[in-house]
């Protein structure tokens, strides 16, 4: 299971453009405070700047558990944030590219305004 999230991460970051092998580092999941909807992670070490001068991330949504006690299966996301202005989007989900994604707020998701928070003020790689 470890094995196969850690091929998915190393064939997300690809996709978007981190290339190399020595970019692409440890998976190191930080978890935000979870909500009704469920949880949220962001990987320390997924943080990029893109050409735009915006930040990009992995992150993992799982939803809380339905009525019945049934869990759902969680999704992966390549985050586009704007720390300025405090907008995202989703450049992929699940891998697959969101071509000409639109700029969002996060509303009341308190979890993508976690993830937002925590990645803006994040200090990028070396």
């Amino acid at each position: 299971m470890i094995r196969r999230l850690a091929a998915l991460v190393l064939g997300i970051l690809i996709l978007v453009g981190a290339g190399s092998a020595a970019v692409a580092g440890p998976v190191e999941w930080i978890e935000v405070p979870s909500t009704d909807a469920g949880q949220q992670w962001w990987d320390r070490g997924s943080i990029r700047e893109d050409r735009q001068g915006m930040r990009t991330v992995l992150s993992r949504f799982t939803p809380a558990a339905n009525a019945d006690g049934e869990q759902t299966n969680g999704s992966l996301y390549v985050m586009q944030l704007d720390c300025g202005q405090a907008l995202y989007r989703d450049k992929q989900v699940n891998g697959i590219p969101k071509f000409r994604a639109e700029w969002q707020p996060a509303g009341n998701d308190d979890l993508i305004d976690s993830v937002i928070n925590a990645v803006c003020s994040e200090p990028l790689p070396s």
